[in-house]
């Protein structure tokens, strides 16, 4: 080892160990959101600015990441952009849930505005439009579903379609004996 790996190392260690690698959560102070994509995984650092002696400084206050499932892999930059978000969503609604939070993304061409008020929920973000919070008691968006749903949809579908065409599907199937074969 030379003096300069040992000064370096020294140094690193110094580092680490003294400043302080999470910042203590502070409800009052709004949080600003690093969402990154890539290839192979989702990453999210939820950060705030602080004071800290006498001069304003930025740190993290938490981190998570996953890998991309392959499903996921054939994403679209921008698609990948708004699952990290939506995932950020899910999985920090503990912090952002009530909270004022900023969004810094990679993706220039986002330029968006979420605003969960009753008017205004998304500006100029269609993507994020596509994907949909789940439905779920922990979800930050949850709204109870009603019992019954007052129109049963699956039913509307099969009022237009007559019994008439599925006796003639059954009795071509019995006049051509090979037709299963062929499908």
């Amino acid at each position: 080892m030379t003096p300069e790996r040992i000064k370096s190392y020294e140094k690193i260690r110094k580092v680490l160990t003294e400043a302080p690698l999470l910042l203590i959560l502070e409800w009052n102070i709004t949080f600003k959101l690093y969402i990154y994509s890539c290839g192979y995984g989702l990453g999210e650092a939820l950060h705030q600015v602080k004071i800290i002696d006498d001069k304003p400084t930025e740190g993290p206050v938490c981190y998570i990441s996953r890998k991309i499932k392959p499903t996921e892999a054939r994403y679209g930059e921008g698609q990948m952009e708004f699952l990290c978000f939506v995932w950020a969503l899910e999985k920090l609604h503990y912090y952002l849930y009530g909270s004022f939070f900023e969004i810094a993304i990679q993706e220039y061409r986002a330029n968006m505005t979420i605003v969960h008020e009753a008017g205004n929920i998304h500006k100029n973000s269609d993507g994020l439009s596509m994907w949909a919070l789940g439905n779920t008691p922990d979800s930050p968006s949850y709204v109870p579903l009603e019992a019954e749903p007052p129109i049963p949809i699956e039913r509307i579908n099969r009022t237009y379609i007559s019994t008439e065409l599925f006796e003639e599907v059954g009795e071509s199937y019995k006049q051509y004996k090979n037709w299963h074969i062929l499908t």
